[in-house]
């Protein structure tokens, strides 16, 4: 194979189908096997990536696999599997060596390995490179070594792999030409940092960016509620600012693969020098404590229409981690949901992304039937992900009552839903 890509999730399987595009033969590696059988029958588990992307990907070649032996003789080899957070804080790097341990046993002189999973500024070097020196091939001088982070933004219909520029850090400068020379086959436009550290940190950098960012928005969400100041209008009237400015909006906490969990793994790198990473970790505060505000607010909206809480029946509009895909990894309406229950609340849930969802183990009641009932049913209405399904006349027209923590109607003014 010319590429072989470990970990064909949300990250790996759309840079199989731009290299099956750009005419490279590819082949994955993924230890589900429900992942490898899907593929193989033509089905995606990717947002993203649809069936008839997936056939044409085979037409072309692919070879999903389940086996180590796919990874014999592959020229390229691009690490993509999930570094969640460990019980310390830092990335849990078990899927990455496991995978560093599973090409070591396999590396052959002149392959090319490029590590995309995000973590820590140093992985590449003290972590995966001593795995596959293991091999007897020494980095830099029998193989190339890599790192390039991933930028994929689920659900964007504008930036995929293909047009979104592609930072790559090499172990030594014969690495990162290596490493430009193959991502410039199928990315418009390659970035060269100068090593690994860089790359890795460059990654962190623009996530912690808008974690801390977006905590900014949402500390000012709620003492702008106290004050009676419209925060989405003083928002959009920043933004018309042509520079020194960019908009980020509130919103029930954050959610996704990127923002609640890679800020950490620079925090938890910082800690190891001896002193605490205090944006992050006050940023990660702000976000954490928003669901439990979000409960607060429909309390309150219900206590002001002479309603209690215990016993209400409350709708959650959108259980995804952001608009229009079905992404539920780390969503916010999940703690929201849990305290909400806590509180008595009889919870329901719409969403046209999520056939079922559960909370703490246990299945939380879908909404059938057409929207306008169940929002006509609610008590309460609660906005967490804005899909492009919720017409904001029809959730205004409908609902009861209208909490909106993602300003979906905010364009409707004297509509009557409340915005967080």
């Amino acid at each position: 194979m010319d590429l072989v890509v470990i970990g064909l999730g949300y990250v790996g399987l759309p840079l199989v189908r731009e290299a099956c595009r750009a005419g490279l033969r590819v082949g994955g590696y993924d230890r589900d096997d429900r992942v490898v059988a899907g593929l193989a029958a033509g089905r995606s588990h990717v947002d993203d990536v649809s069936d008839a992307e997936v056939a044409e990907m085979l037409a072309a070649g692919f070879a999903p696999s389940g086996s180590e032996e796919v990874l014999d003789g592959a020229g390229t080899v691009v690490i993509c599997v999930p570094t969640p957070l460990s019980d310390e804080g830092g990335p849990d790097l078990t899927a990455v060596r496991g995978a560093s341990a599973a090409i070591a046993g396999r590396l052959a002189p002149g392959t090319l390995v490029v590590l995309e999973s995000t973590t820590y500024p140093g992985t590449t070097e003290e972590v995966v490179r001593p795995i596959l020196e293991a091999s007897g091939l020494v980095a830099g001088v029998d193989f190339h070594l890599a790192f390039s982070p991933e930028r994929i933004d689920p659900g964007n219909p504008v930036y995929g792999v293909r047009n979104t520029p592609k930072i790559v850090g090499g172990l030594t400068p014969a690495c990162a030409t290596a490493a430009a020379a193959f991502y410039g086959k199928f990315v418009e436009r390659v970035v060269q940092a100068k090593g690994t550290r860089e790359a890795e940190m460059a990654k962190l950098l623009e996530n912690t960016y808008r974690h801390v960012n977006i905590a900014l928005v949402n500390e000012m969400a709620v003492f702008c509620h106290e004050l009676g100041i419209d925060l989405w209008d003083a928002i959009d009237c920043a933004a018309t600012k042509p520079f020194g400015f960019q908009a980020f909006r509130p919103g029930p906490g954050v959610g996704g693969h990127c923002i609640p969990i890679d800020p950490n793994y620079l925090s938890y790198k910082v800690r190891s020098l001896g002193y605490p990473f205090r944006f992050v970790e006050l940023a990660q505060e702000i976000n954490d404590r928003m669901p439990r505000y979000v409960a607060e607010r429909a309390q309150q909206l219900l206590n002001r229409e002479g309603r209690a809480l215990k016993g209400a029946r409350v709708l959650l509009l959108g259980v995804t981690y952001k608009a229009d895909i079905a992404d539920q990894r780390e969503s916010p309406a999940r703690p929201v949901a849990r305290r909400l229950l806590r509180l008595g609340a009889d919870l329901a849930f719409h969403d046209p992304y999520v056939t079922s969802w559960q909370v703490d183990g246990a299945d939380v009641r879908r909404a059938e039937g057409e929207l306008t009932a169940a929002l006509a049913d609610a008590d309460l209405a609660i906005v967490l992900a804005d899909h492009t399904a919720y017409d904001p006349r029809l959730l205004t027209r409908h609902a009861r009552l209208l909490f909106d923590t993602r300003g979906r109607t905010r364009a409707l003014a004297g509509a009557g839903a409340e915005l967080l």
